[in-house]
Formats: structure tokens, C-alpha cells, sequence
């Protein structure tokens, strides 16, 4: 648990690092309204490490959602120089839907509410649209 700038409190923070060979297609994780997007320039440094999510080229998104606000960061790593968004604010978004792409050998960091159960271990392999990630806690 760390407190995040992006939901400007506490959150659970859930990365998931894709490789070259990895698909980046970057997904909803839960239905809501997209209050803010904020893309920020910076270094190109591997996205597996932790200095990537504050130093390397990011788009945050923050979601309003039913259970709480939900950050999503999408960052650009070693090879990839290009981040892409297809939505912008204000939109409601739907869970499952394309939001967005990054260009090679990339990560995402998933801020979600405090209370949030986390269904994925380190080191496991997720698919977009089909690994959940978390399910909301008591509060949720």
C-alpha cells in the first residue's frame, strides 16, 4: 500500500510489465468516468524498474468508479518511445474496453482502492480482458 499523487490517497499498486514480445494494447479495468489525463515526458529507462513508473515518458489516467477512484499509468520503456490514448476526458468507459497502446517493452501500473483483494501473484502472466486483476474489498 502506498499513498498515490494520482488518487491523491492510499492505493494498491498492481504492474504489469510487457516485453517485446508481449501484446500492449492497454485495457479498462472497471467501468467509469475518466476525470483526468495527464501525459508527462521523461527518460526511456527498462520498465521492470521501479524508478520507470516516476523518471520514464507515462499517460495517467484517473477513473471514477463505483468503488473509488482508479489510476492507470501507462509507461514507456527502454525500446518503446511511443505512447498512445484513444479516450479522453470526461468519456465513460467501459470495463474491457481499448484505451490505449504503448509501443514495445512497456509496463502499466494499476492503482486501485485500498481495500482491493489482488487475485495476481508476482511473476504471473496476465491476459488483457481475461486475468482479473482484483476484486473490491469489503467496503467495495
Amino acid at each position: 500500500m502506498e499513498d498515490n499523487i494520482h488518487t491523491q490517497g492510499p492505493a494498491v499498486k498492481v504492474s504489469i510489465f510487457m516485453s517485446v514480445c508481449s501484446v500492449h494494447v492497454n485495457r479498462i479495468p472497471l467501468s467509469g468516468r475518466l476525470v483526468s489525463q495527464t501525459y508527462s515526458p521523461g527518460t526511456f529507462f527498462n520498465a521492470s524498474l521501479d524508478k520507470a513508473s516516476e523518471d520514464n515518458e507515462r499517460n495517467a489516467l484517473v477513473l471514477e468508479t463505483a468503488e473509488g477512484k482508479v489510476a492507470l499509468v501507462q509507461i514507456a520503456g527502454l525500446i518503446a518511445r511511443r505512447i498512445v490514448s484513444w479516450v479522453q476526458e470526461g468519456e465513460e468507459l467501459e470495463r474491457g474496453q481499448r484505451f490505449g497502446l504503448i509501443r514495445f517493452g512497456s509496463r502499466v501500473d494499476v492503482y486501485l482502492p485500498p481495500d482491493s483483494e489482488i487475485m495476481v501473484v508476482v511473476g504471473q502472466k496476465v491476459s488483457a480482458g481475461w486475468s482479473p486483476l482484483w476484486r473490491p474489498g469489503k467496503a467495495g
